[in-house]
């Protein structure tokens, strides 16, 4: 077996990888599955490209997810070993996960998801009525609707009050972005103060709410969230649950605005919706890779060693673009059956909140398209500006004219 030790720097195979990675994804594929690169920020890791490798990684227990007990959390995030913003279930393992996991999932069955859809078009409608409302008929489409919809959804959901939601914002951005270590430990701590106020206040006084529900959740085994847990599930569903929805509908609408043949034809037929929302998610998803992984011994595939406490990246923006699994996978096509994208994810970590995600992005583009006939993207798509960093895939700002 070869341990591949040659390092590839992926800005050197294309200054642009940040604003187009697919390019550098598939010369990667091309060459094999797993691979030692330098990332646009400097760190060294180890990448895994193509579909069927990707799928196989998210389902091997030696990449492990639990850098609290398992490995060096500063390894991959500027935050203490035992900073209880982590302590939610993305940063866990079996049996660790299923519990936390079993705790929440009751709040996003399909049932209880599909009984938010009257308020989740209230909420759309009401920011579309603002949008028609601007006699300058242009603006920023991320502020103006793919950013208030989801964290009102989740934060309404939560029951965090409306006064916390732009500070949540703007700790959100720090902690997916990592622009610098200082801004990383700021918004971690400020998540976790604002956190404790309010958990302590919904324990002296419930109101009918998830997070309300979590302070009293108890299982069939008398066991129950403790209060690192409680703040960690609270950071984890704030920030996946609007981050996700923001970039499926930033890159949905620039998919759209880029392929006018396919804007209309979803315009004559919302038929083809539900296909359209999974193509998005294929083609151009709102995570480009999963969060990091840590190898708990040498691990090797495709011929090829990954060390030891090694860290690992499974590249799901190359996997749905794998000729091997999408024919002709550059192109996209609303009517193309794109089943089987992992878009949100594969196996024991596939994305809670997903159910929750394709509603507000279907409810959202229907509503969008239907009441703007005229709504066109009005930026130079290669001089938007885009998210840093490998684990959101989406632009800061997505300029448009209704």
């Amino acid at each position: 077996m070869a341990l591949g030790t040659e390092t590839v720097d992926l800005l050197e195979l294309s200054p642009d990888f940040v604003r187009d990675p697919y390019p550098v994804y598939a010369q990667l594929r091309e060459r094999g599955p797993v691979h030692h690169v330098r990332t646009p920020d400097g760190e060294e890791l180890w990448l895994i490209v193509g579909y069927e490798a990707c799928r196989t990684a998210f389902n091997d227990p030696r990449l492990s997810r639990d850098w609290l007990r398992s490995g060096d959390i500063s390894q991959i995030i500027n935050v203490e070993q035992d900073n209880p913003a982590l302590a939610h279930m993305l940063m866990a393992d079996p049996p660790h996960h299923t519990r936390l996991r079993r705790l929440v999932a009751r709040a996003f069955t399909p049932r209880r998801i599909e009984e938010l859809a009257p308020r989740i078009q209230q909420i759309t409608d009401g920011l579309l009525d603002a949008m028609e409302a601007n006699e300058e008929r242009r603006g920023d489409l991320l502020e103006a609707l793919a950013f208030p919809l989801p964290m009102t959804v989740i934060c309404e959901l939560l029951g965090v009050p409306g006064l916390g939601r732009d500070a949540f914002r703007a700790w959100s951005n720090e902690a997916v972005a990592r622009t610098s270590p200082e801004a990383e430990a700021a918004a971690y701590e400020g998540m976790i103060g604002y956190l404790t106020g309010l958990i302590e206040a919904k324990r002296a006084d419930p109101g009918d709410d998830l997070l309300s529900a979590m302070i009293h959740a108890v299982d069939e085994g008398g066991d129950r969230l403790s209060p690192s847990e409680l703040i960690g599930m609270c950071v984890l569903l704030l920030i996946a649950g609007h981050e996700t929805t923001v970039n499926m509908i930033g890159n949905g609408m620039r998919a759209l605005f880029a392929h006018p043949d396919q804007l209309a034809a979803l315009r004559a037929d919302f038929g083809l919706l539900d296909g359209a929302i999974k193509e998005m998610l294929r083609y151009d998803g709102p995570v480009e890779t999963c969060t990091e992984r840590l190898a708990l011994e040498d691990v090797e595939m495709a011929g090829v060693v990954i060390p030891k406490r090694s860290t690992v990246l499974i590249t799901m923006a190359d996997a749905d673009r794998d000729p091997a699994r999408f024919e002709d996978p550059d192109r996209f096509d609303i009517r193309r059956d794109a089943r089987g994208h992992i878009a949100f994810g594969h196996g024991l970590h596939y994305c809670l909140g997903a159910p929750l995600a394709r509603l507000e992005g279907r409810i959202a583009l229907r509503s969008l398209l239907e009441r703007f006939p005229e709504l066109t993207g009005d930026a130079d798509e290669a001089k938007l500006p885009w998210v840093p960093g490998m684990l959101i895939r989406g632009v800061k700002r997505l300029p448009v004219s209704w």
